[in-house]
């Protein structure tokens, strides 16, 4: 630890997590969607939400590919940075959480560690993890960015699922088979759990 990091202190603040969250009638959680590029991660992110807007409660969506064009922007995609990029978001989504909201977050993030990692920056029952699971042959029959065909070439390195593992979920507390199932039936496995869980 440096010097200059001696001199920092936590403040703290006279507002807690729990009176946001009576605030906003729900308890806030992090849902943090985990699958292979393709999966349809941000899709089914994006179809909670607007469930979620519905029944009046109070979200935000943080988006892999968006993050990195803002607070991740000058990350690459080598292990280290990759890391790093979990490790931001993760601290990120749980300011959220603590503002009272839920979060939802979108990324491949394909080592159980890295997830583990945010896990452990949570409270017990405020990190749920949601595997989409779809084959690697539809995620990349729908390629919706062009980019399996580009790591097939050799033009993409250590692409996930091509020639970087993905490390499926052991114990997900939402497990969504995202193979010929209509989006709207697959985030209604979500709100059912966060109702059935009384987040909402």
């Amino acid at each position: 630890m440096t010097k200059a990091n001696n001199n920092i202190v936590w403040h703290g603040h006279h507002i807690t997590q729990a009176e946001r969250a009576n605030q906003k009638q729900q308890k806030p959680c992090i849902l943090w969607f985990t699958g292979l590029s393709g999966s349809g991660k941000s899709t089914i992110a994006n179809a909670v939400e607007q469930k979620l807007f519905q029944l009046n409660r109070h979200t935000y969506l943080l988006d892999g590919d968006n993050v990195r064009h803002g607070l991740n922007k000058g990350l690459g995609f080598s292990e280290q940075d990759r890391i790093e990029n979990i490790r931001r978001v993760g601290e990120v989504a749980k300011l959220f959480s603590d503002a009272g909201l839920i979060v939802l977050t979108a990324f491949i993030s394909p080592f159980q560690k890295d997830r583990d990692m945010v896990r452990q920056l949570t409270k017990p029952g405020e990190f749920i993890e949601i595997f989409i699971d779809t084959p690697l042959s539809v995620c990349e029959q729908r390629d919706p960015k062009g980019l399996y065909k580009k790591a097939r070439a050799g033009e993409i390195k250590d692409f996930t699922g091509i020639d970087s593992p993905y490390e499926a979920p052991k114990s997900p507390e939402i497990h969504i088979a995202n193979n010929d199932i209509e989006i709207d039936k697959a985030a209604q496995q979500v709100i059912d759990y966060l109702q059935q869980h009384q987040y909402i």
